[in-house]
């Protein structure tokens, strides 16, 4: 069983989760807590949204093994936004209407952005996996922002791939996308890199060689694409088919096991993407990926130890706060400092309710068809991996 502990004791409160229950609708007198877990279980993104679910699901085991939060038996409760903003607002409020005691999610920022205000709403403490900015203050999460995450991107083109000019292409249809890339653009041409294209890609085309010649044709060092994996794996494979002279990245939100899939191992090892380490290359990862594994019979998602930290995180807060009550979780949340879980050590900026420092890194696919820090990106920068 994996055993996060807080370093950092927060408050001493006693733990009543009965009579502190959230305002989102669930029966206080009921023997289990309800915890949400948002994210594209269906769809093109199905693949994120079910290592997501199992990560929570997961951590939902090892506490109610320990007794639960409060003497209560968690349960999971799947809300399917399918990576689209309507669904996901349907969802909530359905979810909220059902009521809910906690939620996990969810992982698109341009779903959040519309379902994040929903919970807050009915008086819960989102443990969101949002990156877009537009996010900040709407509860807390334990995963990279794009602020934190274009600085990483734009070094490495320029301190490890020596780009002087770039090409890139991005979604403009959400909200990530379309900040992200305009942060690297700024960041690269104040580094004095011309940018030679700065095209749209619409998603869910079935390719995307034609915007990658496109990208070439202005004679780039590197295409920079900023999209999600099922877009960002098809850009992956059509620079791998043209085999140019021109390097290939990809963006954060394409470091996907789904990236692998789309792109095809070759192609995907061929174009580094932005992201987080791998479950296995945290320092407690190797145990948390054979629990996983012999619970799913599956190895975990990239975001799988991230909402499984994140229901520990907010199973911690809880029981400091005394039980659900917004105000009094924010508090002690806002609070965290050193906490640890399976992605390392957890300090909250309470401006914003993001963690800090991030764990951003530069990946590889290795011969196995997985995702790992690249050792050549981190000698380069300095990073430490």
């Amino acid at each position: 069983m994996i055993k996060p502990v807080a370093l950092l004791v927060l408050g001493a409160c006693a733990l009543t989760v009965a009579a502190c229950g959230s305002s989102g609708g669930s029966d206080t007198t009921s023997d289990t807590v309800r915890i949400g877990l948002e994210g594209p279980l269906s769809g093109d993104q199905k693949v994120t949204g079910v290592g997501m679910l199992n990560g929570a699901k997961l951590a939902a085991d090892d506490l109610n093994a320990k007794g639960g939060i409060g003497g209560k038996q968690v349960e999971i409760v799947p809300i399917d936004d399918a990576a689209d903003a309507d669904t996901g607002v349907s969802a909530a409020n359905a979810a909220v209407k059902n009521g809910l005691d906690g939620v996990i999610g969810p992982y698109n920022s341009g779903v959040g952005i519309k379902t994040l205000p929903i919970y807050e709403e009915a008086g819960l403490v989102p443990i969101r996996l949002t990156s877009d900015s537009d996010t900040n203050g709407m509860g807390f999460t334990l995963q990279p922002m794009d602020y934190q995450i274009a600085p990483v991107e734009t070094k490495a083109m320029t301190d490890w791939l020596k780009a002087r000019k770039v090409a890139m292409l991005y979604d403009p249809t959400q909200n990530y996308t379309t900040s992200t890339a305009e942060a690297v653009k700024k960041n690269l041409e104040q580094d004095g890199v011309k940018i030679t294209a700065y095209n749209e890609v619409q998603p869910g085309e079935k390719s995307y060689e034609s915007d990658v010649k496109k990208a070439l044709d202005t004679d780039p060092d590197v295409v920079f694409s900023v999209v999600y994996f099922p877009e960002g794996g098809l850009i992956a494979k059509a620079m791998y088919s043209i085999k140019p002279q021109a390097r290939c990245l990809a963006d954060y939100a394409s470091n996907d096991p789904g990236y692998v899939t789309t792109a095809g191992k070759a192609a995907a090892q061929a174009c580094p993407t932005g992201g987080v380490p791998a479950p296995e290359d945290f320092k407690d990862g190797p145990a948390f990926v054979a629990e996983y594994e012999k619970e799913f019979g599956s190895a975990p998602g990239t975001w799988s130890p991230y909402t499984y930290d994140s229901l520990n995180f907010l199973a911690e807060g809880v029981k400091q706060a005394g039980g659900f009550d917004s105000g009094a979780l924010k508090e002690k949340l806002s609070a965290v400092k050193d906490w640890q879980g399976v992605t390392g050590s957890v300090t909250i900026d309470p401006s914003n309710g993001n963690r800090d420092p991030a764990t951003v890194t530069i990946n590889s696919v290795d011969s196995k068809g997985e995702f790992h820090v690249d050792g050549d990106w981190a000698k380069a920068v300095g990073a430490p991996y």
